[in-house]
């Protein structure tokens, strides 16, 4: 059962699709459940974590610098698969505690963007575990009752972690940190696989049960083009070794700009449409 500290936070989340406010707010944040080590009984918290490229997703062992490991740690040392909520789907994943280099690195990335985790390592006097939580293979859950519900939910997130990274970008400093290069191409990874499952998925699916709105179709895929090449120009200079920070920020901007133009065209194009089928 989650501690009262965690009740409201738990509560919020789940009813405002992961936006929550108060110490919290503007954070990346998701929900690990886990099983007791010694209960078997699910156990929420809510967490921080760090995007890792879009293949898995990083948490911190902190325990706000406790001496201890957190009780979900030791949950996920007894049995390493969880469920995971992101305020847009709930999903099954394995965890692997990062050992070695693998888990420097990331600690290191981490500090690197929020000194913080230094702060709680120090406190703590332990290291801090970095947990990897990787997908299950199979369709995730949604709170959506419809597929413009689900579309919506979807655009959301993206326009959370847009400003999120603008934020991020625009008040960085001269040299790009390890750990900012990761969310800007675990975003870029992300709004490719989305745009590729439309394309392939459901712009055809409409096209066949709707011929009248293939001209929308056309326009809506004209702009995918467009926002790719603009996630090519992005990850062109992400890969620099020392990136021109005035164009970064230009062109994190731009792609901002073009993405969530495309979203609101899309919604107010399609949710109808995907409602009334």
């Amino acid at each position: 059962m989650p501690n009262d500290f965690n009740t409201p936070v738990i509560e919020q989340f789940r009813a405002n699709h992961g936006v929550v406010g108060g110490m919290f707010e503007g954070a990346r944040l998701l929900l690990l459940t886990t099983t007791g080590a010694r209960t078997g009984q699910p156990h929420t918290v809510p967490l921080g974590y760090l995007p890792d490229g879009g293949e898995r997703t990083l948490v911190i062992a902190s325990a706000g610098g406790s001496p201890r490991h957190p009780a979900w740690y030791h949950n996920l040392l007894a049995n390493p698969v969880a469920t995971v909520e992101d305020g847009t789907f709930t999903y099954e994943a394995t965890a692997d505690v990062l050992t070695g280099a693998d888990r420097d690195a990331a600690f290191a990335r981490a500090v690197e963007q929020d000194p913080g985790w230094a702060e709680y390592e120090t406190t703590s006097g332990r290291t801090l575990p970095v947990v990897a939580l990787t997908a299950i293979p199979g369709p995730p859950r949604t709170s959506a009752t419809t597929p413009g519900g689900m579309l919506k939910l979807i655009h959301d997130a993206f326009r959370r972690e847009l400003a999120l990274i603008r934020a991020e970008v625009t008040a960085s400093g001269p040299v790009l940190g390890a750990q900012l290069r990761v969310n800007c191409l675990t975003l870029c990874a992300g709004l490719h696989g989305h745009h590729v499952r439309e394309d392939q998925g459901m712009f055809p699916g409409i096209e066949r049960h709707r011929p009248d709105l293939a001209p929308v179709v056309r326009e809506l895929q004209a702009e995918h083009q467009v926002i790719a090449g603009l996630l090519d120009n992005l990850q062109k200079i992400l890969t620099e070794p020392s990136p021109d920070r005035a164009a970064l920020v230009a062109e994190v901007h731009r792609l901002t700009s073009e993405v969530e133009a495309h979203l609101d065209h899309e919604e107010t194009a399609l949710i109808p449409v995907l409602n009334a089928a």
